[in-house]
Protein backbone atom coordinates (compact mmCIF):
# COMPACT_ATOMS: atom_id res chain seq x y z
CA UNK A 1 0.00 0.00 0.00
CA UNK A 2 1.19 3.41 -0.92
CA UNK A 3 0.85 5.46 2.18
CA UNK A 4 2.15 8.58 0.10
CA UNK A 5 -1.20 8.81 -1.83
CA UNK A 6 -4.04 10.72 0.04
CA UNK A 7 -6.27 8.08 1.99
CA UNK A 8 -9.33 10.57 1.49
CA UNK A 9 -9.59 12.99 -1.62
CA UNK A 10 -12.54 15.71 -1.12
CA UNK A 11 -13.28 17.58 -4.66
CA UNK A 12 -15.58 20.50 -4.80
CA UNK A 13 -17.98 19.38 -2.16
CA UNK A 14 -21.36 21.03 -1.69
CA UNK A 15 -24.06 20.76 0.41
CA UNK A 16 -27.20 22.99 0.07
CA UNK A 17 -30.58 22.95 2.06
CA UNK A 18 -33.74 24.06 0.46
CA UNK A 19 -35.32 26.97 2.64
CA UNK A 20 -38.58 29.13 1.85
CA UNK A 21 -36.20 32.08 0.81
CA UNK A 22 -33.48 30.05 -1.13
CA UNK A 23 -30.84 26.91 -1.02
CA UNK A 24 -28.90 27.23 2.07
CA UNK A 25 -24.95 26.92 1.07
CA UNK A 26 -23.67 25.15 4.25
CA UNK A 27 -20.95 23.78 2.16
CA UNK A 28 -20.14 25.73 -0.96
CA UNK A 29 -17.21 24.18 -3.09
CA UNK A 30 -14.88 22.72 -0.45
CA UNK A 31 -11.73 20.18 -1.60
CA UNK A 32 -8.84 19.05 0.36
CA UNK A 33 -7.02 15.56 1.07
CA UNK A 34 -6.32 13.89 4.26
CA UNK A 35 -3.37 11.01 4.61
CA UNK A 36 -3.64 8.03 6.25
CA UNK A 37 -3.26 8.35 9.87
CA UNK A 38 -3.12 11.86 10.11
CA UNK A 39 -5.84 14.45 12.08
CA UNK A 40 -6.85 17.29 10.24
CA UNK A 41 -8.32 19.61 12.18
CA UNK A 42 -11.78 21.63 11.46
CA UNK A 43 -12.17 24.48 12.93
CA UNK A 44 -14.67 27.98 12.77
CA UNK A 45 -17.19 29.13 14.33
CA UNK A 46 -20.92 28.20 15.24
CA UNK A 47 -22.95 27.69 12.00
CA UNK A 48 -20.06 28.18 9.25
CA UNK A 49 -20.76 24.38 8.29
CA UNK A 50 -17.95 21.93 9.54
CA UNK A 51 -20.23 19.83 11.59
CA UNK A 52 -22.57 19.27 8.22
CA UNK A 53 -18.93 18.65 5.93
CA UNK A 54 -18.16 15.77 8.98
CA UNK A 55 -21.34 14.14 7.96
CA UNK A 56 -21.08 14.29 4.19
CA UNK A 57 -17.81 13.05 4.18
CA UNK A 58 -19.01 9.60 5.91
CA UNK A 59 -22.75 9.73 4.42
CA UNK A 60 -24.47 10.50 7.01
CA UNK A 61 -25.99 13.32 4.57
CA UNK A 62 -26.04 12.94 0.76
CA UNK A 63 -24.08 15.79 -0.51
CA UNK A 64 -25.67 18.25 -3.13
CA UNK A 65 -22.49 17.51 -5.43
CA UNK A 66 -18.89 17.04 -5.78
CA UNK A 67 -16.92 14.00 -4.65
CA UNK A 68 -15.37 12.24 -1.36
CA UNK A 69 -13.06 9.71 -2.81
CA UNK A 70 -11.89 7.14 0.10
CA UNK A 71 -8.68 4.93 -0.76
CA UNK A 72 -9.89 1.11 -1.06
CA UNK A 73 -8.47 -1.30 1.52
CA UNK A 74 -5.66 -2.57 -1.02
CA UNK A 75 -4.74 0.47 -1.53
CA UNK A 76 -5.86 0.55 -5.65
CA UNK A 77 -7.87 2.89 -6.37
CA UNK A 78 -10.57 5.00 -5.15
CA UNK A 79 -14.60 4.41 -4.06
CA UNK A 80 -16.38 7.55 -4.28
CA UNK A 81 -18.28 7.50 -0.71
CA UNK A 82 -21.13 9.98 -3.20
CA UNK A 83 -21.98 7.25 -5.57
CA UNK A 84 -22.25 3.86 -3.50
CA UNK A 85 -25.85 2.22 -3.50
CA UNK A 86 -26.96 1.05 0.35
CA UNK A 87 -25.55 -2.13 -0.14
CA UNK A 88 -22.02 -1.02 -0.40
CA UNK A 89 -22.53 2.14 1.88
CA UNK A 90 -23.55 -0.61 4.61
CA UNK A 91 -20.36 -2.53 4.02
CA UNK A 92 -18.34 0.76 3.87
CA UNK A 93 -19.76 1.81 7.34
CA UNK A 94 -17.40 -0.80 9.06
CA UNK A 95 -14.12 1.62 7.60
CA UNK A 96 -15.65 4.51 8.56
CA UNK A 97 -17.36 5.90 11.52
CA UNK A 98 -17.96 8.85 13.67
CA UNK A 99 -18.08 9.92 17.66
CA UNK A 100 -20.87 13.12 18.23
CA UNK A 101 -20.29 15.92 20.37
CA UNK A 102 -23.03 15.29 23.08
CA UNK A 103 -22.13 11.87 25.00
CA UNK A 104 -25.36 11.30 26.27
CA UNK A 105 -28.39 12.03 23.67
CA UNK A 106 -26.19 10.12 21.09
CA UNK A 107 -26.65 6.83 23.66
CA UNK A 108 -29.46 5.10 24.45
CA UNK A 109 -30.78 5.24 27.49
CA UNK A 110 -32.77 2.38 28.15
CA UNK A 111 -29.56 0.18 27.11
CA UNK A 112 -26.53 -1.04 29.00
CA UNK A 113 -22.83 -0.39 28.57
CA UNK A 114 -22.71 -4.11 27.40
CA UNK A 115 -25.40 -3.70 25.07
CA UNK A 116 -24.45 -0.38 23.66
CA UNK A 117 -21.39 -1.34 22.66
CA UNK A 118 -22.81 -4.83 21.20
CA UNK A 119 -25.17 -2.93 19.40
CA UNK A 120 -22.98 -2.21 16.20
CA UNK A 121 -21.59 -5.83 16.31
CA UNK A 122 -25.36 -7.46 16.34
CA UNK A 123 -26.46 -5.10 13.48
CA UNK A 124 -23.41 -6.09 11.71
CA UNK A 125 -23.78 -9.77 12.21
CA UNK A 126 -19.96 -9.89 12.89
CA UNK A 127 -20.22 -12.76 15.81
CA UNK A 128 -22.38 -16.08 15.72
CA UNK A 129 -20.70 -16.66 19.11
CA UNK A 130 -22.19 -15.46 21.97
CA UNK A 131 -18.43 -15.84 24.20
CA UNK A 132 -16.76 -14.19 20.89
CA UNK A 133 -18.41 -11.33 21.08
CA UNK A 134 -18.80 -10.73 24.75
CA UNK A 135 -14.49 -10.99 24.62
CA UNK A 136 -14.49 -8.57 22.03
CA UNK A 137 -16.85 -6.16 24.20
CA UNK A 138 -14.69 -6.58 27.04
CA UNK A 139 -11.68 -5.66 24.73
CA UNK A 140 -12.80 -2.53 23.79
CA UNK A 141 -13.94 -1.40 27.03
CA UNK A 142 -10.69 -2.12 28.18
CA UNK A 143 -9.17 -0.08 25.02
CA UNK A 144 -10.65 2.92 26.02
CA UNK A 145 -10.44 2.53 29.54
CA UNK A 146 -14.11 1.12 31.03
CA UNK A 147 -13.77 -0.80 34.00
CA UNK A 148 -15.33 -4.32 33.47
CA UNK A 149 -17.85 -3.73 36.56
CA UNK A 150 -19.88 -0.79 34.41
CA UNK A 151 -20.75 -3.17 31.82
CA UNK A 152 -24.58 -3.59 33.31
CA UNK A 153 -24.28 0.55 34.09
CA UNK A 154 -26.62 2.94 32.16
CA UNK A 155 -25.60 5.99 30.77
CA UNK A 156 -27.26 8.60 33.19
CA UNK A 157 -25.56 6.65 35.71
CA UNK A 158 -21.92 7.79 33.82
CA UNK A 159 -19.95 10.91 33.86
CA UNK A 160 -19.45 12.74 30.79
CA UNK A 161 -16.21 11.21 30.06
CA UNK A 162 -17.39 7.74 30.62
CA UNK A 163 -20.06 8.69 28.04
CA UNK A 164 -17.95 9.42 25.79
CA UNK A 165 -15.68 6.55 26.00
CA UNK A 166 -19.08 4.48 25.14
CA UNK A 167 -19.10 6.42 22.13
CA UNK A 168 -15.19 6.31 21.20
CA UNK A 169 -15.66 2.15 21.98
CA UNK A 170 -18.93 1.96 19.63
CA UNK A 171 -16.91 3.52 16.87
CA UNK A 172 -14.24 1.17 17.18
CA UNK A 173 -16.25 -1.99 17.20
CA UNK A 174 -16.19 -2.64 13.68
CA UNK A 175 -12.20 -1.74 13.18
CA UNK A 176 -12.88 1.34 11.33
CA UNK A 177 -9.94 3.45 9.12
CA UNK A 178 -11.72 6.97 9.09
CA UNK A 179 -13.33 8.58 12.18
CA UNK A 180 -15.29 11.94 12.26
CA UNK A 181 -14.89 13.17 15.72
CA UNK A 182 -17.83 15.99 16.31
CA UNK A 183 -16.48 18.28 19.12
CA UNK A 184 -15.94 15.12 20.90
CA UNK A 185 -14.89 16.77 24.02
CA UNK A 186 -16.79 20.37 23.95
CA UNK A 187 -19.41 19.17 26.20
CA UNK A 188 -17.00 17.72 28.75
CA UNK A 189 -15.52 19.29 31.97
CA UNK A 190 -11.72 20.71 31.21
CA UNK A 191 -9.89 17.82 33.25
CA UNK A 192 -11.87 14.57 31.13
CA UNK A 193 -11.02 16.89 28.01
CA UNK A 194 -7.41 15.96 28.71
CA UNK A 195 -8.31 12.39 29.57
CA UNK A 196 -10.44 12.06 25.91
CA UNK A 197 -7.97 13.68 23.75
CA UNK A 198 -5.43 11.47 25.22
CA UNK A 199 -6.82 8.24 24.80
CA UNK A 200 -7.90 9.28 20.79
CA UNK A 201 -4.14 10.19 20.45
CA UNK A 202 -3.13 7.22 21.90
CA UNK A 203 -5.45 5.14 19.68
CA UNK A 204 -4.23 6.76 16.90
CA UNK A 205 -0.73 5.67 17.22
CA UNK A 206 -1.73 2.35 17.90
CA UNK A 207 -4.17 1.44 14.91
CA UNK A 208 -3.36 3.81 12.92
CA UNK A 209 -6.42 6.09 12.11
CA UNK A 210 -7.39 8.77 10.00
CA UNK A 211 -9.25 11.88 11.75
CA UNK A 212 -11.36 14.72 10.86
CA UNK A 213 -11.72 16.60 14.30
CA UNK A 214 -14.01 19.26 14.52
CA UNK A 215 -13.98 21.59 17.14
CA UNK A 216 -14.72 25.72 17.49
CA UNK A 217 -11.36 25.43 20.03
CA UNK A 218 -8.13 26.42 18.49
CA UNK A 219 -5.99 25.19 21.54
CA UNK A 220 -8.07 21.68 21.65
CA UNK A 221 -7.32 21.70 18.03
CA UNK A 222 -3.73 22.39 18.09
CA UNK A 223 -3.69 19.34 20.67
CA UNK A 224 -4.31 16.90 18.51
CA UNK A 225 -4.22 17.75 14.87
CA UNK A 226 -1.21 17.36 11.81
CA UNK A 227 -2.81 19.98 9.92
CA UNK A 228 -6.13 22.74 10.45
CA UNK A 229 -8.39 24.11 7.87
CA UNK A 230 -10.59 27.04 8.73
CA UNK A 231 -13.96 27.43 7.66
CA UNK A 232 -16.19 30.23 7.37
CA UNK A 233 -19.67 30.17 6.08
CA UNK A 234 -19.17 26.80 4.23
CA UNK A 235 -15.77 27.69 2.42
CA UNK A 236 -12.01 26.85 3.51
CA UNK A 237 -10.42 30.14 3.62
CA UNK A 238 -7.14 28.46 5.05
CA UNK A 239 -5.18 25.17 5.37
CA UNK A 240 -2.02 24.34 6.69
CA UNK A 241 0.06 22.58 9.27
CA UNK A 242 -0.52 23.61 13.21
CA UNK A 243 2.85 25.32 13.70
CA UNK A 244 2.45 27.24 10.63
CA UNK A 245 -1.11 27.74 10.71
CA UNK A 246 -0.32 29.40 14.27
CA UNK A 247 3.41 30.69 13.64
CA UNK A 248 1.93 32.72 10.58
CA UNK A 249 -1.54 32.98 10.11
CA UNK A 250 -2.36 34.31 6.45
CA UNK A 251 -5.95 35.07 6.22
CA UNK A 252 -7.46 38.09 8.31
CA UNK A 253 -10.54 35.19 9.47
CA UNK A 254 -7.47 32.81 10.87
CA UNK A 255 -5.73 35.63 12.43
CA UNK A 256 -8.64 37.30 14.16
CA UNK A 257 -9.45 33.43 15.76
CA UNK A 258 -5.92 33.28 17.01
CA UNK A 259 -5.87 36.55 18.81
CA UNK A 260 -8.90 35.46 21.02
CA UNK A 261 -6.85 32.72 22.60
CA UNK A 262 -6.12 33.14 26.00
CA UNK A 263 -2.19 33.34 27.04
CA UNK A 264 -1.31 32.52 30.44
CA UNK A 265 1.85 34.89 30.84
CA UNK A 266 0.97 38.16 32.44
CA UNK A 267 4.52 39.97 30.40
CA UNK A 268 2.72 38.54 27.01
CA UNK A 269 0.42 40.61 25.51
CA UNK A 270 -1.84 40.22 21.81
CA UNK A 271 -3.71 42.24 19.54
CA UNK A 272 -7.06 41.48 20.28
CA UNK A 273 -8.66 41.93 16.83
CA UNK A 274 -12.46 42.27 17.35
CA UNK A 275 -14.42 41.43 14.13
CA UNK A 276 -16.96 43.90 13.64
CA UNK A 277 -19.71 44.55 10.31
CA UNK A 278 -22.45 42.01 9.23
CA UNK A 279 -22.36 38.51 8.54
CA UNK A 280 -23.71 37.76 5.43
CA UNK A 281 -26.18 35.15 4.70
CA UNK A 282 -25.34 31.66 3.72
CA UNK A 283 -28.86 32.02 2.10
CA UNK A 284 -27.79 32.27 -1.69
CA UNK A 285 -24.30 34.51 -0.83
CA UNK A 286 -23.14 37.07 -3.36
CA UNK A 287 -20.52 35.78 -5.61
CA UNK A 288 -17.51 37.54 -3.76
CA UNK A 289 -15.46 37.04 -0.28
CA UNK A 290 -17.14 36.01 2.07
CA UNK A 291 -15.39 37.49 5.41
CA UNK A 292 -15.38 40.97 3.07
CA UNK A 293 -17.95 42.86 5.20
CA UNK A 294 -15.90 41.94 8.30
CA UNK A 295 -12.72 42.24 7.46
CA UNK A 296 -10.16 45.40 7.84
CA UNK A 297 -8.03 44.87 4.97
CA UNK A 298 -11.17 44.62 2.70
CA UNK A 299 -11.31 46.32 -0.66
CA UNK A 300 -13.10 47.01 -3.39
CA UNK A 301 -11.64 43.60 -5.12
CA UNK A 302 -12.77 42.18 -2.53
CA UNK A 303 -16.65 42.63 -3.40
CA UNK A 304 -16.04 40.88 -6.63
CA UNK A 305 -15.36 37.27 -7.36
CA UNK A 306 -14.67 34.40 -4.76
CA UNK A 307 -11.17 34.35 -4.42
CA UNK A 308 -9.65 30.87 -5.02
CA UNK A 309 -7.71 28.23 -2.28
CA UNK A 310 -4.42 28.65 -3.53
CA UNK A 311 -0.78 27.40 -2.10
CA UNK A 312 0.73 30.27 -1.08
CA UNK A 313 4.13 28.45 0.44
CA UNK A 314 4.58 24.60 0.70
CA UNK A 315 1.41 23.21 1.94
CA UNK A 316 -0.23 26.79 3.20
CA UNK A 317 -3.11 27.49 1.23
CA UNK A 318 -5.07 30.79 1.73
CA UNK A 319 -8.33 31.85 0.26
CA UNK A 320 -7.35 35.90 0.49
CA UNK A 321 -6.77 37.99 -2.78
CA UNK A 322 -3.73 39.82 -0.09
CA UNK A 323 -2.51 37.10 1.68
CA UNK A 324 0.93 37.91 2.61
CA UNK A 325 0.78 41.21 2.10
CA UNK A 326 -1.06 42.43 5.21
CA UNK A 327 0.76 44.20 7.91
Amino acid sequence: MDNNKPYIKVENLKKYFSTKRGLLHAVDDVSFEIKRGETLGLVGESGCGKSTLGRCLIRLLDSTSGKVLLQNPEGEGYTDVTKVSAREMKELRKRVQIVFQDPYSCLNPRLSVWELIAEPLIVNSIYDDKAAMRKRIRELMDTVGLAERLENSYPHELDGGRRQRIGIARSLALNPEFIVLDEPVSALDVCIQAQVLNLLNSLQKEFNYTYVFISHNLSVVRHVSDRIAVMYLGQIVELSEYKELFANPLHPYTQALLSAIPVAKLDVQRERIILEGDVPSPIEPPDACRFAGRCRYAQEVCHHGTPPLTEFAPGHFVACHFAGKLD
